[in-house]
This record gives C-alpha cells, structure tokens and sequence, in this order.
C-alpha cells in the first residue's frame, strides 16, 4: 500500500526483487569495512542513548541530536568524534529514506559551541622515527612472534602502511627483486574503488624490512594466503589460518614501551608518520614521499614537514 496515494502496489517480481538485494549490498560496500563498522559503532551508541530516554533515533528530531551533542561532550568526548558520530546519524537516515536532522542550524550551532569550548584540534600520535624503529626491533628475535612483529615493524615503517594495508597483504602480493622488493596495495583508505598500487621497499644497511619478512616467512611455513596471521599458545608458538586484525596491532606501543616512552602516545599510524618525518628530515622530496605513501594531497604531508624541519633556518636562531 502507498501511503501517499492509498493505492494498493503490486507485489515486485522476484527477479527485480533479488537484483534490488544486488543493488543494497553494492550500496553497502559504497564504504569500507572499517567505515561500516564505525558507523555502526557511534549510531547504536546514539541509538542506546535515545532509547533511555524514550526518543526516536531513527529518525531522530534535531533537538534531540542537540541534547545529545552536548551529553557526550559533557563525557569528554572530542569534537572529532563528535563529527564521525554525526555522520553515522546522517548516514543511517539517508538509508532509511528519512531527512537528515544532523544539517538542522540547531545541531551545526551545537557543534560550533563545542569546538569553541573544547578546542577541535586533533590529538596526534608521535611518529615512530628510524631510529625509534630500530631501537624498537632490537635484535633479530628467535620465536616466531618475534620474526612476525619484527617484519610488521620494518615494513610498516618502510612501506608508510596503514594498519588495514599491512594485515590485507597476501603472498602473492608481494614480488622481490634485486633492489628490493615491490608490494602491492590492493585496496586503501583512499582507494576504495580497489585501483591499486604498486609501493618499492628498498633493501636495508641496518636493518632490512625485505629480509625480516622473508625470515618470518619462511619459519612459519608461509607460502601463500595471509602473510601476518594470529600465533596462539606462548609456548608451541602455533601460527593458524586467521588473519592479524589491525585492532591487534598494539606492536608501535609495545616496542615504544621498551624504549621508556609512554605507549598511549603511539599507535599503529606513528610507523607511516614515522616515515614521513624521518623523510623530511633527510631531504626527500615531497613527491618523492607521496609515491611510498600514496597520499593524493600534499596537504598532510605538509603538517609533518613544518614539524620536521620547524627548526631549520629559525629567525631566532643565534639571538641569546
């Protein structure tokens, strides 16, 4: 029945009805898995929110969006997240059909006082600089968690990988060659059409990121499928089937842990920052970087240069 016209509509064939299924699951996968589950996370955190107090969430009034802007930033809760929320909310609605209160003047007022009042620059991770990684990786390590953990270090470091681009890599994703080795990246954060491409790991003086994963390779058995995968039992040291999780990767905080450092201002994005800094400060040229890196602007690459290089040529330098 169409509740507009009061018209009864005939059922759809099954044929369109499976192509319209097609047709939702390719909508669907319009944002990565990791979106997905982002989304997923902040509009149930909304949605939970709404149910105690016997609210709507789907769709949700404007003013209750408001009342709950202000709630989580009473929590604590950074203006960042506060914005990734805001696009679930405004994400579920779309797919539900519904307007959108989320472009309500109401809710953007909100989120402007917030901004103001807690500030909305992000809280960024330290990079893990070569030496830092080297300091990090230590010796070359015997058991096979330490062969894997040693080539995630080293290539993640090496390659500026996201965390999703380094568990993603396969086998067959990898090709040495004399000067070192080609990885191909599938599919990335900015590359969600899954075009491709091709990062050169060059061999390493000190430490050599191609031979620390052909190490773990090799004693794990590895030749084909999942090259970073799940080890279980401390003692048996047993590599299964089941892909490493980027969530899993806590190795940047552990390593800068035994390094003294605190490891709550370091993660997984501090090896590609790492990269990036490290780069700099040796004189690389910025398009240079962007072909390890993959990054469409030079925007960001630009944030991590002014702090490379914030003391290079400083007008005060020599004045006490």
């Amino acid at each position: 029945m169409n509740a507009l016209s009061g018209i009864e509509q005939p059922a759809l064939p099954v044929e369109l009805t499976a192509t319209l299924e097609l047709a939702a699951d390719f909508a669907k996968a319009s944002k990565a898995k990791a979106t997905q589950e982002a989304y997923g996370s902040d509009f149930h955190i909304f949605e939970g929110w709404c149910r105690a107090r016997g609210l709507s969430a789907l769709p949700a009034s404007a003013e209750a969006l408001s009342a709950f802007l202000a709630d989580q930033a009473a929590l604590g809760k950074r203006a960042s997240t506060l914005g990734r929320r805001l696009a679930a909310i405004r994400y579920f609605h779309r797919a539900a059909g519904y307007d959108t209160p989320t472009g309500d003047e109401k809710v953007k007022a909100v989120l402007s006082g917030i901004r103001r009042t807690i500030g909305a620059a992000p809280i960024r991770k330290k990079p893990a600089t070569s030496d830092l990684v080297l300091g990090m990786v230590g010796g070359k390590g015997r058991s096979l968690r330490e062969l894997r953990d040693r080539a995630i270090l080293l290539l993640g470091f090496a390659g500026a990988f996201r965390r999703s681009e380094l568990v993603a890599l396969n086998v067959e994703d990898v090709e040495e060659t004399a000067e070192g080795m080609l990885v191909t990246i599938r599919r990335s954060k900015t590359d969600q059409e899954g075009l491709g491409r091709k990062v050169a790991i060059p061999r390493g003086e000190i430490a050599c990121p191609v031979a620390a994963l052909r190490a773990w390779l090799d004693a794990a058995g590895i030749t084909e499928g999942a090259i970073f995968r799940r080890i279980i039992n401390k003692k048996s040291q047993r590599v299964i089937d089941q892909r490493l999780a980027a969530r899993n990767v806590a190795i940047v905080k552990q390593g800068a842990e035994r390094l003294g450092f605190d490891p709550s201002a370091f993660a997984g994005h501090s090896l590609r920052a790492g990269f990036v800094t490290s780069a700099v400060k040796r004189g690389a040229n910025l398009i240079k970087i962007t072909d390890v890196t993959g990054h469409r602007s030079l925007e960001m690459l630009k944030t991590y240069s002014r702090d490379a290089e914030a003391f290079v040529g400083h007008a005060g330098t020599g004045l006490l």
